[in-house]
């Protein structure tokens, strides 16, 4: 079977480049060239298999064994390829393009394995050369391309895979229904995806994490809330997943009760502990707020990893703990805890930031890149901008902005205009503000920060120059921005006004 656009050459392994240590200790190449290996013992030592190396060196046995067109066993290859964190499409690729005959699971085997790997183009090419060979879709490829529609942002590509799901009666299966439901959510038509939702007679704990995902995708945190109580109402219990995306609909919200009552369903259960269930319970009530309840929690986990460190650090930092922020990243980097990472640096910045640490920052970033040969982001270089530039050191900032090995973005002018402004360092804020002129000319705050700064310095005919340019342009000031913190949700879904939770008796 030639498949025109996947060729051998493009793989990252040859088979027949490894001599096998898994399967034998045949030395000589004629002792070697007489290996037969039985089907079950190909599957045995498939099973030791845990490497992409391995996979090839058995690869390499199969053909020598002369079972490369058994579908069973070749099919176990192009599996752990596709699927396996571990594997490789290409290498897929190659395997399948060399099978004379690949039936259907293989078929959705490589389709599955394109989409999971974010190659939704290859997938639908594998599709259409598998309708030219005679085979029919079933439940399994229309779920594999339903997640490639949504990973094109397609929608009418979506719904013509709903169609081809109508036509052949799959629209009501389990798998095809959700995926349909996902894919709509993907594409951000989430009306026709609560519709399907609604159609289902006894949504299952999967329909559920799917709609209330779509929803937080969406933006739709309030529905998503909503959509948690009624699942938690008709006695479907939830698990990680469930808990992780309402958690991230709590922490967008700002809805602290409706996060402490998630917070006490999770309590007494076996989600207790759970070190990412933790974290993102540390995130929430960070995100609201309540830094206290954050620390409590953070110190009381017994399963801490970056992850939970680095959340805990850039919740001090934002909330205005600078020292405590980088009293925990040391007890971290001097106990040897974890190693830290991009995001351990980016929240220690944000703390010298907010504190007015200055030379602490200038150390950190230097013990970033020196010791830790960690390459410097765009928001990394973005805290130093703001650190330096909050102390008045608006020179070096700019100097630390043109030295920057990639393009700056409008925050970082942003911020060195506002410096600029309030340093009174007018030359300099002019030269931000041309960058920022051609990055987002129609921003409207920049104009108004370049007519203080004019102001701040007696420069009246400036600030009359900005502003009719900003009516030549049509520019209107932005109006002042609405918060919905505290408003929660409504009295009738309200998490917080849940009297009891099924698991509160086990605490």
């Amino acid at each position: 079977m030639k498949i025109p656009f996947c060729s051998l050459a493009k793989s990252k392994f040859n088979p027949y480049s490894f001599s096998s240590n898994l399967a034998t200790k045949a030395t000589t190449p004629k002792e070697k060239s007489k290996i037969t290996l039985k089907e079950s013992d190909l599957m045995y030592l498939f099973k030791k298999c845990s490497n992409a190396r391995d996979v090839t060196q058995l690869h390499a046995q199969i053909i020598r064994s002369g079972q490369n067109q058994t579908l069973f066993v070749i099919g176990k290859i192009i599996v752990f390829c596709a699927v396996s964190e571990q594997g490789d499409m290409g290498y897929a690729a190659s395997v399948f393009e060399n099978i004379e005959s690949p039936d259907g699971f293989l078929w959705n085997t490589m389709i599955r394995g394109f989409s999971k790997n974010c190659k939704p183009v290859k997938a639908f090419e594998y599709y259409k050369i598998m309708q030219e060979n005679g085979f029919l879709s079933d439940n399994f490829t229309l779920s594999f391309l339903l997640k490639a529609c949504g990973q094109l942002g397609s929608v009418v590509l979506g719904q013509q895979m709903h169609c081809s799901a109508l036509k052949h009666g799959l629209d009501s299966h389990e798998f095809v229904r959700s995926a349909l439901i996902h894919m709509y959510g993907m594409v951000t038509d989430i009306e026709t995806a609560s519709q399907l939702f609604e159609e289902i007679p006894e949504p299952e704990l999967v329909a559920w994490n799917i709609i209330i995902d779509c929803h937080v995708g969406c933006g739709k945190y309030k529905e998503a809330l909503n959509l948690f109580l009624r699942m938690f109402a008709s006695g479907i219990e939830p698990d990680e997943a469930t808990i992780l995306v309402t958690l991230s609909a709590c922490s967008a919200l700002a809805a602290l009760d409706s996060g402490r009552w998630v917070h006490s369903c999770v309590d007494g259960t076996r989600l207790n502990g759970i070190t990412t269930v933790s974290n993102s319970l540390i995130n929430m009530y960070a995100k609201c707020g309540a830094v206290e309840e954050a620390c409590e929690l953070f110190n009381k986990m017994k399963g801490k990893n970056i992850i939970s460190w680095n959340t805990m650090i850039l919740a001090l930092a934002t909330h205005g703990h600078a020292k405590e922020a980088l009293a925990l990243f040391e007890k971290m980097f001097r106990d040897n805890l974890e190693r830290p990472d991009d995001v351990t640096f980016l929240g220690v910045l944000c703390a010298c930031s907010h504190g007015g640490m200055v030379d602490e920052g200038r150390r950190y970033f230097d013990i970033m890149c020196k010791e830790y040969h960690i390459k410097p982001t765009i928001r990394h270089y973005g805290c130093m901008v703001d650190i330096l530039s909050r102390a008045g050191f608006v020179e070096e900032a700019y100097q630390l902005i043109r030295s920057m090995p990639m393009e700056s973005n409008a925050i970082v002018w942003r911020t060195q205009l506002a410096a600029c402004q309030l340093h009174g360092k007018v030359e300099l804020g002019e030269k931000a503000w041309r960058y920022l002129s051609e990055l987002e000319p129609d921003h409207s705050s920049d104009y108004v920060v370049l007519a203080n700064m004019y102001a701040s310095a007696g420069q009246w005919n400036e600030v009359q120059r900005v502003r009719k340019s900003m009516q030549d342009m049509g520019i209107q000031k932005s109006e002042p921005g609405k918060s919905f913190i505290g408003t929660d949700l409504d009295k009738r879904s309200d998490l917080g006004s849940v009297e009891t939770c099924p698991h509160q008796g086990h605490q």
